[in-house]
């Protein structure tokens, strides 16, 4: 997630509110080298989102290169969102982008939706581990929710300022068959 500190320990701010001038205060660089690489925030988030996403990627591939169990490789998906919200109430960047999506350049939306594809792709991967004789469309819905469940359930965990929330949604989700 973009953060600056704005007197609110830490603070997390949205894409649309950061400037250049707060990024590169916060990075300790000067604004024209900011704008040497990335001529526009649109270039930027989307370089961000873009990192973000095949990161991500690359740690999805090595949970299923480590093990064919759908409950083990859900878990550590899942954790992935419990530790943003451990460290200081953070957020899933793409999913923090993606509540401004509207607003965004088309450059970072295209980053946006490569993140969903990617994690819902991976989804797909788990559940045929856990539900070989699924049908590819019933797999494709399957994971779609279960992406945008574990989203939520960050999302209404960090609005209440509760980690609690997370665990309890995943509890109920998991109990009621949603994940693996």
């Amino acid at each position: 997630m973009l953060r600056v500190n704005d007197g609110r320990s830490g603070a997390a701010r949205s894409y649309n509110v950061l400037s250049f001038r707060e990024i590169a205060k916060a990075v300790g660089i000067k604004n024209a080298s900011m704008h040497y690489h990335f001529p526009t925030k649109g270039d930027l988030g989307a370089a961000l989102a873009r990192r973000y996403t095949e990161d991500g990627e690359a740690y999805l591939a090595d949970l299923l290169a480590t093990s064919n169990d759908a409950t083990w490789c859900m878990d550590r998906y899942m954790e992935i969102f419990r530790s943003a919200l451990a460290d200081d109430n953070r957020m899933c960047l793409c999913g923090i982008m993606s509540a401004e999506f509207d607003d965004l350049p088309t450059e970072v939306r295209t980053e946006i939706d490569k993140f969903t594809e990617t994690n819902v792709r991976w989804i797909i991967k788990v559940l045929e581990l856990a539900k070989p004789a699924v049908s590819a469309l019933q797999l494709q819905e399957h994971a779609m929710a279960i992406f945008a469940a574990i989203e939520g359930a960050q999302l209404v965990a960090r609005g209440g300022q509760d980690i609690a929330i997370y665990d309890r949604t995943i509890r109920t989700y998991r109990r009621t068959g949603l994940i693996p």
